[in-house]
């Protein structure tokens, strides 16, 4: 053990320099140096790498390819027999979110889902191959759940927040980030949500709108254009998604005012769903997989992959 006043231990022998705070990346690299050679970078973990801000940074989450244990603070190691598709670093983004949504929120899955389709990390297509080659592995019966409600043209979280949550109370699904036209076919706006029937908007507005001169004069000019168009429009903030009933009765107000006459919102089972905390999965599966599911040398008859 390294015993100076300069070095804090990090890990069994994995130590920083004392003034030196580690940033996400520098916890990384101190985690892979704790963990064996063939640990890969998975889960919200892997996803947080390429860009998601989306939960908590801890813990670290990694991936091993037997039935290893080690209790290492601030890092959850995940055990399977058949390593999902990987590289030297990380399994793959397929991999990870798969991994992902077996434990997170309802809302969790759709927003993050959205941001790496619309990226270009990730395709449905590609998350439903791997789903259908592993369909023992933890994550794949959320993943299905959550596909029909992705949309690869949302450009951040909070849109995708807010589109979920008028859904889950029972609104209409609105269009996202199209465009408004005039009579004469000319540009006057792109609108984050839309219901085109009712001509309203509904726009996230994150700080920038609130800080920024250039921006904010944008969007005056913006909203005078839509105004004149005949187009109402509800402008949802950060704390509005603090409030997520009030934000969507704010919605269902201006599409009543509008001539809508479909159903009010329900907060039920569906709603419900959206923010429920996922039950602790059990460290084993307790049901095994067909060995036909299962890559050559890697059957057996008495037991399948275990994965956690």
């Amino acid at each position: 053990m390294l015993q100076h006043p300069r070095f804090v231990q990090v890990h069994p022998s994995v130590y920083r320099l004392g003034a030196v705070d580690l940033d996400e990346r520098g916890r990384i690299a101190a985690a892979r140096l704790a963990l064996p050679p063939d640990a890969r970078i998975s889960h919200a973990t892997r996803l947080r790498m390429l860009g998601v801000e989306r939960g908590p940074l801890l813990p670290l989450h990694f991936t091993v390819p037997r039935d290893l244990h080690l209790d290492l603070p601030g890092i959850v190691l995940h055990r399977t027999v058949v390593m999902p598709p990987h590289d030297d670093d990380a399994v793959s983004v397929e991999a990870a979110f798969i991994g992902y949504v077996a434990s997170a929120r309802l809302v969790d899955r759709v927003v993050v889902g959205d941001w790496l389709l619309h990226r270009g990390f990730t395709s449905v297509g590609r998350l439903l191959a791997l789903a259908d080659a592993q369909s023992w592995r933890p994550g794949v019966a959320e993943l299905r759940e959550v596909v029909p409600l992705l949309d690869s043209r949302s450009r951040s979280i909070p849109e995708s927040e807010v589109r979920v949550c008028l859904q889950a109370a029972g609104l209409p699904r609105p269009e996202v980030n199209v465009d408004v036209h005039d009579d004469a076919g000319s540009f006057v706006a792109c609108g984050d949500l839309l219901y085109r029937l009712w001509r309203l908007l509904i726009e996230y507005e994150g700080g920038q709108h609130f800080t920024d001169a250039d921006q904010i004069a944008s969007d005056v000019d913006r909203y005078a254009r839509v105004r004149r168009e005949g187009w109402s429009y509800v402008q949802v903030t950060k704390k509005h998604l603090r409030a997520p009933k009030a934000m969507v009765g704010r919605v269902h107000r201006e599409l009543v005012s509008a001539g809508y006459d479909g159903p009010s919102p329900v907060f039920g089972s569906m709603w419900d769903e959206l923010f429920r905390q996922p039950k602790p999965r059990p460290r084993r599966r307790k049901v095994d997989p067909q060995p036909s599911e299962l890559p050559d040398g890697c059957r057996s008859t008495s037991s399948g992959p275990r994965t956690s």
